[in-house]
């Protein structure tokens, strides 16, 4: 005898197995929307404005962490070079007018060429540029 509310084994399995696909297909919905609406984190700047040139004293190597790169002032002007190391793209340590890799012991003199592997190119140079008003820029490109 059947009482109002009750479901046979077929009916029971049946609802539960279309309830556990309903919210399956809910939920595999929402995860595609999610996929769909992600908004990637802007690109890092290619440049810098690291202010006036009054900072920076004659015959100076100052670390700019943001770039990051060292920026060194000679009497014949600025120029910058990266610290990415070429080899894993850790960023290299200044100590004593070289540089050197945490991450694979990659060192470099004061130029940037490679004084020691694993890494097989020089650091990346690059280009500060002066405006009118006084303050210096450097970019990444």
């Amino acid at each position: 005898m059947k009482y109002l509310g009750q479901f046979d084994r077929r009916t029971f399995l049946k609802l539960a197995t279309q309830s556990i696909l309903w919210v399956s297909g809910v939920l595999g919905m929402g995860g595609i929307l999610r996929f769909l609406s992600y908004e990637p984190d802007p690109p890092p700047p290619v440049e810098y404005d690291i202010g006036l040139v009054e900072n920076y004293p004659l015959n100076s190597k100052t670390v700019l962490p943001n770039i990051p790169a060292v920026l060194v002032r000679t009497p014949e002007g600025f120029h910058a070079l990266s610290l990415v190391c070429t080899h894993l793209s850790c960023t290299v340590e200044s100590s004593l007018g070289t540089y050197s890799c945490p991450c694979h012991g990659s060192r470099y003199d004061a130029q940037g060429n490679v004084t020691r592997g694993p890494a097989g190119t020089p650091l990346r140079t690059l280009k500060v540029e002066l405006k009118p008003d006084g303050t210096l820029v450097v970019y990444k490109s």
